[in-house]
């Protein structure tokens, strides 16, 4: 089963996907800000890195953002996805008609219009001046209340039924296999959406170019999705989550 499931992702499409994730990752890494200017940003404050490096939002504006984001959420969202692509790869497999093609596109087609109301958040959020040049926020408040809203979300009924949809891709392809590959990826990327948005949204208090935060919060979503492990997961990170938000906001009162 290991061995043909190997060689089935050697396929041409299966290739393409792989590429496409590291050519995310790669475009991310070559946008990223260096760690000493990350650090000068947080010594002499982020209008200095603004007039340096212009890369605030009013500068770079909402176009470049999007694409930004976009980067963001192919690198991010799709290997998470892997699990499900695989599945219904091995429908077709089965015998019936499957095309991994379309069945991405409409994935990536939802995490596309996420990242469009990403980036008009991050503009309308540095305009408050609640997010600096690199998108990371400067109020301990606001970092406070992302993290307690996304670890309460954790405990959501919302957030239960798209995991339980994720982790049990079989059954969710099968209930809506007539609509064909392009709805089942819309779906798939809805599902995947409600699942994780407000663990992107949490790129505001990391910062929207910090290649450690995307990296730790593709492997927690990646886990959280497995069937096995992924409930022992979600609860403890919304704990986690809640107490760091809980810290953050009481650091402004003492």
């Amino acid at each position: 089963m290991i061995a043909s499931r190997i060689r089935a992702m050697g396929s041409v499409q299966w290739i393409a996907l792989f590429a496409l994730i590291l050519a995310a990752w790669g475009a991310l890494y070559a946008m990223a800000l260096p760690a000493d200017l990350r650090a000068a940003s947080r010594l002499y404050g982020a209008d200095f890195l603004g007039s340096l490096c212009n890369v605030a939002p009013g500068a770079a504006g909402w176009p470049v953002l999007f694409a930004m984001w976009a980067l963001m959420a192919g690198a991010m969202m799709a290997p998470t996805a892997l699990p499900a692509f695989a599945t219904y790869e091995d429908l077709g497999h089965a015998g019936a008609r499957a095309r991994l093609a379309p069945l991405v596109a409409g994935y990536l087609a939802v995490w596309l219009g996420f990242a469009a109301a990403a980036a008009g958040a991050q503009v309308a959020l540095a305009g408050e001046g609640l997010v600096d040049a690199l998108g990371q926020s400067r109020s301990a408040l606001f970092s406070g209340a992302l993290l307690i809203g996304a670890g309460a979300y954790q405990f959501s009924a919302v957030k239960a039924a798209c995991l339980a949809r994720c982790r049990h891709p079989l059954t969710f392809f099968m209930a809506h296999w007539d609509e064909g590959p392009w709805r089942n990826g819309l779906r798939l990327g809805l599902v995947c959406l409600g699942c994780c948005w407000a663990l992107m949204a949490l790129a505001f208090v990391g910062g929207t170019m910090n290649l450690a935060f995307m990296g730790l919060a593709t492997v927690l979503m990646a886990l959280e999705k497995l069937s096995r492990l992924g409930r022992f997961v979600s609860a403890p990170l919304g704990v986690i989550l809640i107490l760091a938000g809980l810290g953050l906001a009481a650091s402004t009162i003492i």
